[in-house]
């Protein structure tokens, strides 16, 4: 649709909840606490009310999810491949299980009031948009590929696999295998039909509003206040140690010399994983007392490290001279076959 066709906003709800990171969840999910809190009764009323704002939550999450693996292609290049495979090793495979060691040493309690599943859950994701975003102004074609990575690392089933794999979680195997397969099944239908991979795709604006409002509706505003500061120290420490982590994979393993601050852009927590804290306590009940906090926690961390990756991936750059745009210029994905435009 041409860009003169769209319709005009009286009030431009959408284009503002998309000014805040992370805002087309982060909106609804703090609407729903307000009306969970204080107005219970209206999502009792039944019927189409309460399957729609209270009842939601995980259907809308397994559409997304499967729409999320409509969006991987199978045509990609090496070098886009090799960056794709640094950027899920270095932010989410090795925060996980640093995560998980840390667990081991001081239990599911956390430390300093950040219990294991707010770390888990902010650590081992990224804000694929974001990444994008950034990688379009200051990345190259192997970078704006990697958003595959998000793509992978979106949602529980990393947070579960190594709950499970570390024995801090009662994490069946069949619920892990329950987990990817609608990511698989979406996948292998994209792959073979990409009309589909473009009907799904505006699936994510449709659908995160109103599952992040059914989860809202189970958060204790108090619970959020309470999380607030901790999710602050969550989200720089995400930026830190996962943005340290890749830049490292980026300079030494991928060789990118200058332009390795690219990377450290990766260290952030999407916004789908606000859902993660109460997926895990619908597969392992013992977690559902963390919920309400880590839930705000990682809602804190969705905005810090959307705020801070950025920030520093930038500054990095520009002690670095890696700081221009020579690597956005028009064409350059065209001129390498096979790898397809992700949004």
């Amino acid at each position: 649709m041409a860009a003169e066709s769209l319709p005009q906003s009286r009030v431009p709800l959408f284009d503002g909840m998309n000014r805040i990171p992370g805002g087309l969840m982060l909106i609804p999910l703090i609407l729903g606490s307000v009306v969970g809190t204080f107005f219970p009764g209206f999502l009792e009323m039944g019927s189409f009310t309460t399957a729609l704002f209270a009842d939601s939550a995980l259907p809308l999450i397994a559409i997304l999810i499967f729409a999320t693996g409509m969006q991987i292609t199978a045509k990609a290049s090496g070098p886009v491949l090799a960056t794709t495979g640094v950027v899920l090793l270095f932010k989410t495979i090795i925060p996980a299980a640093l995560v998980a060691a840390l667990g081991l040493l001081v239990g599911v309690d956390g430390i300093l009031g950040i219990s294991i599943l707010a770390l888990l859950a902010s650590f081992d994701n990224s804000n694929g948009g974001l990444w994008l975003a950034f990688t379009g102004r200051y990345g190259d074609y192997r970078d704006r590929g990697a958003y595959m990575a998000s793509a992978i690392n979106d949602g529980p089933f990393f947070t579960l696999l190594f709950l499970g794999l570390s024995g801090l979680g009662n994490i069946p195997l069949l619920t892990l295998v329950a987990a990817i397969i609608p990511l698989v099944l979406g996948f292998i239908v994209g792959n073979l039909d990409a009309k589909w991979t473009e009907v799904m795709r505006p699936v994510p604006n449709i659908v995160i509003p109103f599952f992040a409002f059914a989860l809202g509706t189970s958060i204790d505003l108090g619970a959020v206040l309470s999380g607030g500061i901790g999710g602050i120290f969550v989200g720089i420490a995400a930026t830190l140690i996962t943005g340290a982590l890749v830049y490292s994979g980026y300079r030494f393993v991928l060789r990118r010399g200058a332009k390795s601050g690219v990377g450290i852009a990766s260290a952030t927590t999407a916004g789908n994983s606000i859902a993660t804290p109460a997926i895990v306590a619908a597969a392992d009940p013992t977690f559902a007392p963390y919920v309400d906090v880590a839930t705000a926690q990682v809602a804190s961390a969705v905005l810090v490290t959307a705020i801070f990756a950025p920030l520093l991936a930038t500054w990095v750059l520009k002690r670095q001279g890696g700081l221009d745009t020579s690597g956005a210029a028009p064409g350059d994905a065209q001129d390498r076959p096979g790898l397809e435009q992700v949004n």
